[in-house]
């Protein structure tokens, strides 16, 4: 069985959006009194009490600029919860976060280009959904993204 392993955004990246976001604006920290944001930097949800920040973040753009590759017009960005502060980061296991509920898994080739998407359902369909997506082997990357707000969840690479 393969294992995909779900990316949070990495330790450099969290540093440069809290101090601005991919649309060069400051974050403004905010004490989240309900708990439940999806935190891209630990994969989990927000805790009552935790300070947040909701900034803009590009995730093709900074892959294709990682790989040398132009996003085109995939270059889009969006809002993403992360921790105000540094944070442990995400645990180190193989669960897939966020599959409680619908999800967009949008497949990516290793020039930028968008190779389709699927609508995945149900929470024990994610793991088989990602392994159809790499049984392509055109497909780099596949993006986990919300259905509700289409924000971006985190990246599973090739394995």
């Amino acid at each position: 069985m393969t294992t995909h392993i779900a990316r949070p955004l990495d330790a450099l990246t969290l540093k440069q959006l809290r101090t601005a976001d991919d649309a060069g604006r400051p974050p403004t920290a905010i004490t989240d009194t309900e708990g439940g944001a999806p935190l891209r930097c630990c994969l989990r949800h927000s805790r009552p009490g935790e300070s947040t920040v909701l900034v803009s973040y590009a995730p093709l753009r900074r892959w294709a600029a990682a790989t040398g590759v132009d996003p085109g017009a995939y270059d889009e960005r969006g809002p993403v919860f992360i921790h105000a502060e540094e944070c442990p980061g995400a645990a180190d296991d193989d669960r897939l976060p966020f599959t409680n509920s619908h999800r967009v898994l949008r497949r990516y080739a290793a020039d930028g280009r968008i190779l389709g998407g699927r609508l995945v359902e149900e929470p024990a369909d994610h793991g088989a959904a990602l392994t159809e997506a790499f049984a392509d082997p055109e497909v780099a990357l596949v993006h986990v993204r919300a259905v509700e707000y289409g924000c971006f969840l985190y990246e599973v690479r090739r394995p």
